[in-house]
């Protein structure tokens, strides 16, 4: 039976890197894929992983509807033997349910990465849709750290190193936090005190301590 599987993580937790990896693996197996991507670092058509490793990619549109795409590619000759989908959470709902038909009537499998969450900690309407249709859901298995060493479990965005927490839902940057728009991940102590790495080193914490009341 084909799948509909998500790969789901947060950022830097190698989603990229292990879809180019079953892409490897399945083409040494004589397995043909057709890989979609939307705004990878990259550039357009692009899917990238911060190793250095990159491929050529089918860049997905607001418009486009991705099983149209596959039958009209299997119906002029080409072989398609499955799917690979990355920053599947940048994909609208509609679009994923595109890719459950694809499973569903053309019996492929479709391997979709993406993370979960926003920089505010909410689900991408993309990434909210895969949860409600896909047959799997796989944790990626690469924890990513926060600054202080726990693991890393949210998103947040940074404006020439400072976290925001408002604005548009996707802005495409990089986890070099130089730059004017980044991202680093965070566990959710530190995301709730918009406490990124920056500020955490441009301070000393104070430790925690319990409300008292003086009376």
């Amino acid at each position: 039976m084909s799948e509909l599987v998500f790969f789901s993580g947060t950022m830097d937790c190698g989603k990229s890197t292990l879809a180019l990896q079953i892409i490897h693996n399945r083409t040494a197996r004589g397995l043909q894929a057709v890989i979609f991507t939307r705004d990878d670092r990259a550039g357009q058509g692009k899917l990238s992983s911060r190793l250095g490793l990159v491929t050529d990619a089918v860049e997905v549109a607001d418009d486009m509807d991705l099983y149209g795409h596959l039958v009209g590619v299997i119906s002029r000759g080409g072989r398609v033997d499955y799917a690979v989908v990355d920053e599947a959470q940048f994909l609208a709902p509609g679009q994923i349910d595109q890719l459950a038909r694809v499973v569903d009537e053309l019996d492929l499998d479709v391997y979709a990465f993406g993370i979960t969450t926003d920089f505010r900690t909410r689900l991408f309407p993309g990434s909210q849709r895969l949860i409600e249709l896909a047959d799997r859901i796989e944790a990626l298995q690469v924890e990513a750290l926060c600054w202080c060493g726990a693991r890393a479990t949210h998103n947040a965005r940074t404006i020439g190193g400072v976290m925001v927490v408002e604005g548009a839902q996707v802005v495409i940057g990089d986890v070099d936090r130089a730059a004017e728009v980044g991202y680093e991940v965070l566990c959710r102590r530190h995301h709730r005190r918009q406490m990124t790495s920056a500020s955490a080193a441009a301070g000393t914490l104070s430790p925690d301590v319990l409300p008292v009341n003086h009376s």
